[in-house]
């Protein structure tokens, strides 16, 4: 039996401004036709910033789909799909916080809802801060707040943090501390 997936039709839902959804007819392994939706997103970049005392700057900023303010890393969505991440990191960085940094380190990537959308996210690390000045989007309203490590570790087992990018984000980053 052959372990692969055969799509046999896809068609376009919506094409938005940052995702696109698509209906997608697939043949399974056992031949059967099953119906998927699909969203297609260009990808992102967020990166962990470390200020000179060590602490996390985070952003809290209003979400629309939690419709509510969220504590997040900087973050952000490629400009064009073949945008290099480590230039959309080091962007967002001055973006949203305005700090530079060219001690900007990868630290891994992964698929934000693989059950349904292709969106990868590149998480990076960035130390040795230069302050620059903040240059937000018109949609984007933050505010900044620094925590050391274990305050954002606390923050995720109590329930305070629920992005998925940014729990999963420091808690990779601590665990990368604890095997340096």
């Amino acid at each position: 039996m052959e372990n692969k997936f055969r799509r046999i039709m896809r068609t376009e839902i919506h094409k938005g401004k940052r995702v696109h959804l698509f209906h997608d007819r697939l043949v399974t392994p056992t031949g059967k036709e099953v119906e998927w939706e699909l969203i297609m997103h260009p990808g992102a970049s967020a990166v962990i910033p470390i200020d000179e005392d060590g602490k996390i700057v985070m952003v809290r900023q209003y979400r629309n789909a939690s419709d509510d303010y969220v504590l997040e890393i900087p973050a952000g969505v490629f400009d064009k799909p073949d945008e290099d991440p480590l230039v959309c990191a080091k962007r967002e960085l001055e973006e949203e916080i305005g700090y530079t940094s060219e001690d900007v380190t990868f630290l891994y990537k992964f698929y934000s809802s693989i059950g349904i959308c292709d969106e990868v996210i590149h998480i990076f690390v960035a130390k040795n801060l230069v302050l620059s000045e903040q240059n937000l989007d018109d949609d984007e309203f933050v505010t900044i707040e620094r925590y050391t490590l274990d305050e954002l570790v606390d923050m995720i087992f109590d329930g305070r943090l629920s992005d998925n990018k940014t729990i999963s984000a420091i808690m990779t980053y601590k665990v990368s501390l604890e095997r340096a």
